[in-house]
Order: C-alpha cells, then sequence, then structure tokens
C-alpha cells in the first residue's frame, strides 16, 4: 500500500506502524512532530498507530539555530 511523508510516495506493508515507517526512513524521533491527515499523533502512540492506505504524514524535525 502507499502513504505520503511529506507530499512523496512510500510503499508499505498494511501493518506497518507509525514507528516503524519513521525508522525505515531514517527519520530519529528526537525533535520530530508528526501528523497524519492534519491530525497531531503524540508520540507515545507512534508504536501503536497503524497506517491507512493514502495516509498523509506531515513530518516536522525542529533545528537549532538562528
Amino acid at each position: 500500500m502507499e502513504v505520503f511523508i511529506n507530499r512523496t510516495p512510500v510503499a508499505i506493508d498494511a501493518e506497518t506502524t507509525l514507528a516503524e515507517l519513521l525508522a525505515r526512513e531514517g527519520i530519529a524521533p528526537e525533535g520530530t512532530a508528526v501528523a497524519i491527515d492534519n491530525k497531531v499523533v503524540p508520540r507515545t502512540a507512534w508504536n501503536t498507530t497503524r497506517l491507512q492506505e493514502g495516509a498523509k504524514l506531515t513530518v516536522i524535525r525542529a533545528v537549532c539555530g538562528g
């Protein structure tokens, strides 16, 4: 099945969790916020959040600097 991370299509298995997808894509959880279909997912729910076909993930990374 296919989901979208910041508008980029990504193929995943039907049983993939949010945490598994982020790890596979090399996205570290520190300093990261994720919304699925415009709803923020608490980090405590990443391991249990299963993704649906066509889900649109917005991944935001905090960066230091000015």
